[in-house]
């Protein structure tokens, strides 16, 4: 008898620890996660259920489903078998982004104090799922486990930033990423607009910024711009998803491009350029930095300032413009970046900036975006932690990457020197991964620094610090290779990672049918 029931014992204890080591990977890392030991079978039909308010959720809940090959109708919240409720009594918990997720053998139940909560809940559920829902149907029966989840993010920032100003990204591509963004719970997207080598926003009281701005490149990189019209279609896409773009043109230096174009922006025999690697009209295809900049004496460059801030907010949705102001000296800098800034308040918008600005007593609303934490800031404000040795993402993923940069971190920036970031400044609201493209001219190349680099941002933005353990993120990111190969996502295999890849492409399309 005794022998028997050890026997039993055992054979109970391996069956539930290799349903154990089954259990779906959810990244970024919940607050808090109960597996149970039953499972939700997926049949021939579900019934939905959303409230009035959590309508506009309840497409995202869809198209979900539509991959299981299902038949879906509304029902009841008591005969719904899935179902999406709005509870704003939630909020003190969970806050604006926090979920409670539920599966039983019976239902499925997402509740949140608002939408984007929603949003984030349906996101963890197709986590749950097998990764060919990646591809946008899956082809066999399958179940899910029950478990019972709540969650809400550590930082209100979790964000991505690609230049688009060295090599040209397009409208396609921006939204590609948006969609593996929101799949991670990043939400906020950072495009780097304009710099020396190119202008990629269309400013209509300034035409010329994109006629001649807008066609050159870094050397072998890609020239183009965004239209106004697309632009506005990019933030629409994004809203949707909820994240919110934050476009930046840089100034007063990295202004090459918009120079280009009006020569009278400059000094004098181009006395702002220094040294001078090219002169307007030509264009500058280098990688150096540093040596342009506006000739801030001239009243004209106000005029411009001030039009392209007014413009730029008007066709911006989100609450935010990112004013630049990184790797310049200049006698009249502080005065120029608190004159800027000022502008971007006076067009209803937060200004955002690299931290050199906050040398300069600009307002208390502004943020400032670290990348080197060397900067002795006049001003106390909150923070973006984008610490180039942490989270500048063009660095190589392991030493001696070709095509990457070291300057920074002369061994790169590998997974897990992002995974291990840990600020230590109260102000800070969140982190962002940066991907300058002076050395990065294809979407392959960027998939390849992003990813999955920028899913160890998400959880760093996402999950509490003191629930970080790399060694078990690796494992939950591993069992994401194949579902980064069906999103048709060109990621870098690190190599301490076990990835379950395949070589089947596909993408999922988070449209509404």
């Amino acid at each position: 008898m005794k022998r028997s029931f050890f026997s039993v014992f055992f054979v109970v204890f391996i069956f539930l620890g290799a349903y154990a080591q089954d259990k779906p990977a959810i990244i970024p890392k919940p607050s808090k996660i109960e597996w149970k030991n039953s499972e939700f079978q997926f049949s021939s039909s579900l019934t939905l259920y959303a409230d009035a308010e959590a309508e506009k959720s309840l497409k995202w809940l869809k198209t979900l489903l539509n991959a299981t090959g299902s038949e879906l109708e509304k029902a009841s919240e008591k005969e719904a078998i899935v179902s999406l409720k709005i509870d704003k009594n939630l909020s003190s918990s969970l806050g604006n982004e926090g979920y409670q997720l539920k599966v039983t053998s019976e239902k499925i139940k997402i509740e949140a104090a608002t939408n984007a909560g929603l949003f984030y809940g349906i996101t963890t559920l197709r986590q749950l799922f097998p990764a060919e829902v990646e591809n946008g149907k899956i082809t066999s029966e399958f179940s899910i486990p029950a478990v019972s989840i709540t969650d809400k993010p550590f930082y209100e920032w979790r964000g991505s930033m690609i230049d688009v100003a060295r090599s040209f990204f397009d409208l396609d591509y921006l939204k590609k990423h948006v969609d593996r963004m929101a799949l991670y719970k990043l939400n906020r997207f950072h495009i780097h607009l304009s710099d020396d080598q190119g202008w990629r926003i269309e400013i209509k009281k300034w035409p010329k910024l994109t006629e001649i701005g807008g066609q050159s490149a870094v050397k072998n990189g890609r020239a183009g711009y965004l239209t106004q019209a697309e632009f506005k279609e990019l933030q629409a896409y994004a809203k949707e998803r909820n994240v919110i773009i934050i476009p930046e043109v840089d100034m007063p230096g990295h202004t090459y491009a918009a120079l280009q174009g009006y020569p009278e922006l400059s000094c004098d025999n181009f006395e702002n350029l220094d040294p001078k690697r090219a002169t307007p009209p030509e264009p500058y295809h280098g990688v150096e930095v540093g040596w342009s900049k506006f000739c801030m004496e001239k009243p004209v460059v106000y005029d411009f300032v001030s039009d392209v801030i007014a413009e730029l907010a008007e066709i911006t949705d989100g609450p935010y413009l990112h004013i630049g102001g990184d790797e310049i000296e200049d006698e009249h800098y502080k005065e120029f970046v608190v004159k800027a800034e000022k502008i971007v308040r006076e067009n209803g918008k937060t200004a955002i900036g690299w931290e050199e600005v906050t040398q300069a007593k600009v307002d208390d609303s502004f943020i400032s975006q670290r990348w080197t934490g060397t900067t002795k800031s006049v001003v106390d404000t909150r923070i973006i932690e984008s610490i180039c040795k942490s989270f500048y993402l063009d660095h190589g993923n392991i030493p001696n990457q070709p095509n990457t940069y070291s300057w920074c971190k002369k061994d790169g920036v590998s997974l897990k020197n992002v995974y291990d970031f840990v600020s230590e400044n109260e102000n800070a609201i969140g982190v962002e991964g940066a991907v300058w493209t002076e050395l990065v001219h294809s979407d392959a190349t960027a998939d390849d620094r992003l990813w999955p680099r920028s899913i160890a941002v998400a959880e760093v933005g996402w999950s509490s610090p003191k629930k970080k353990d790399y060694s078990e993120f690796t494992k939950r990111l591993g069992t994401h290779g194949k579902r980064l190969d069906y999103l048709g996502i060109n990621f870098y295999k690190t190599p301490d990672v076990q990835w379950n890849a395949t070589k089947i492409k596909g993408v999922f399309s988070t449209v509404e049918k």
